[in-house]
């Protein structure tokens, strides 16, 4: 019995070990900028909670901010259009969810579970369209809300999917008031 043989090892056992670990190497670096690039972006990340000043905006016009890379449509809204908004039957929508992300998500979607405070006179809204990702065009469609020309999406003063090909209402974000003119998102 040779040396090598006694000591449980070969020349061709530490060849094989040691490609074994440089292939493993040189996989993992080939590996890891397609996963790293998959991550938030600096930017992103520095926007997931942003702070806006809404004391501009006046009854029955619309901000649109980004927030994590997508717009959202600040409106605040006519007591014509909340008044249009709370006229529509639940029952009748093609998505009866109210999507905000501030309540449980099986609430109904009436207007006073997708409105920003108790006066419902504020949405926000992701302004991204739920069937292929436009963004819809507001004060438009044939119920005064929200229309996404690409595929003919109609959403109402609330945000409902009324007609079209989208299957769900435009979805509410994380927000809150943080005093009487500052929207916190996030």
């Amino acid at each position: 019995m040779s040396h090598a043989e006694e000591h449980g090892g070969t020349r061709r056992d530490f060849l094989y070990y040691a490609t074994a670990g440089a292939g493993t190497v040189v996989a993992g670096a080939a590996v890891w900028p397609l996963v790293n690039q998959m991550n938030p972006t600096a930017d992103v990340q520095a926007l997931a909670s942003i702070r806006v000043d809404v004391s501009n905006v006046e009854p029955g016009s619309q901000l649109t901010v980004q927030w994590l890379g997508k717009p959202v449509f600040i409106r605040r809204r006519t007591e014509e259009e909340i008044a249009e908004a709370n006229a529509v039957d639940v029952e009748d929508l093609p998505d009866p969810l109210a999507r905000n992300a501030n309540i449980d998500g099986t609430a109904p979607a009436i207007d006073a579970n997708r409105a920003l405070g108790e006066t419902e006179e504020w949405l926000v809204m992701m302004g991204v369209c739920t069937h292929l990702g436009c963004v819809p065009l507001g004060d438009a469609g044939d119920f005064h809300g929200w229309f996404c020309p690409c595929h003919g999406s109609h959403y109402d003063t609330a945000g409902r999917i009324r007609r079209g090909p989208a299957p769900e209402n435009l979805p509410v974000p994380l927000a809150r008031f943080d005093d009487e003119t500052t929207i916190v998102l996030g």
